[in-house]
């Protein structure tokens, strides 16, 4: 009797199905919670930058790089948001998965056409991307185009779920869908705003609102006393519906200009996390919404 019970478990064991979790580090908390949307419980996801960092000065850590050298699934902004600190992880973790070409590194911009491509780049010219802006996971139609990406790197490096992941895609979609008939009925078309830095131009394409100008005069670059009067000067003269912030950057600055113009400021969430609404990237965008009424 032992004999057949050892047997049948020997067989059971050899046929279940391996329910290990695929290992993914998102860069960014809206990549992780767009992967979490796809994977569900199949995946387990480390962030490496928390919400109220700003991206475009993290700096890579040995708790990065121990996340890198475990994960099966790098997922990533790219556009060189992450230049100043993911090629470092990348090379140290001695992670073979995740090396550029691999299936386990997957640049999320790959999957968009990014917009603000500058002909030439300098440094007079400030913190500028050269390869276009960096922040387009505030459209929601590129949003879409980066989840089939996902769904199909996940697939291929858990191809036992593969359905799974498909399954959940088309759930994603169909609620990005609804949501987008809800956000266009938003009365945001033709209003007009000045802004901190070059956050919402995706987003202000797509729905047609207007961003007349920046509180930074160069990207990374800090308004002097000179660009803020300026900046007063145009929104006497435009009278924007708003002066733009985010909780990691400007808000200060559009404070002061909210109290010498009367414009009213608005501080927007920059990423998932951002706020307690905020809690994952469709909530995310609703917050902005809100906040540009």
């Amino acid at each position: 009797m032992k004999k057949y019970l050892f047997s049948f478990l020997a067989v059971l064991l050899f046929v279940t199905p391996s329910f290990a979790k695929v290992n993914a580090v998102a860069t960014l908390p809206w990549i992780g919670s767009i992967a979490k949307e796809i994977g569900k419980d199949r995946i387990e996801i480390t962030t490496l930058i928390k919400a109220g960092q700003d991206p475009h000065f993290a700096e890579a850590k040995p708790s990065m790089i121990l996340a890198a050298r475990k994960a099966d699934l790098l997922m990533y902004n790219g556009l060189e948001l992450e230049i100043g600190y993911l090629p470092r992880i990348i090379e140290s973790s001695n992670n073979p998965n995740i090396q550029p070409g691999k299936k386990g590194n997957l640049d999320c911009s790959q999957f968009i056409t990014p917009i603000e491509k500058p002909s030439s780049v300098d440094r007079s010219m400030g913190d500028v991307h050269p390869l276009g802006n960096p922040h387009y996971h505030f459209s929601p139609k590129n949003i879409l185009s980066v989840a089939e990406g996902m769904t199909n790197a996940l697939s291929e490096n858990d191809a036992g779920n593969a359905d799974f992941y498909r399954k959940n895609m088309q759930l994603f979609k169909d609620r990005l869908m609804e949501k987008q008939k809800q956000w266009s009925s938003r009365p945001l078309k033709g209003k007009k705003y000045i802004a901190y830095h070059k956050l919402f131009e995706y987003l202000a394409n797509e729905y047609g609102f207007w961003i007349l100008g920046y509180i930074e005069p160069k990207p990374g670059i800090p308004p002097s006393a000179g660009h803020i009067q300026e900046m007063i000067g145009l929104i006497e003269k435009a009278k924007p519906d708003a002066v733009i912030a985010t909780y990691i950057a400007g808000k200060k600055e559009a404070g002061a200009l909210s109290l010498k113009t009367g414009v009213k400021s608005v501080v927007l969430p920059q990423d998932v996390g951002a706020t307690e609404a905020a809690q994952d990237w469709f909530s995310l965008i609703d917050e902005v919404f809100k906040g540009l009424e």
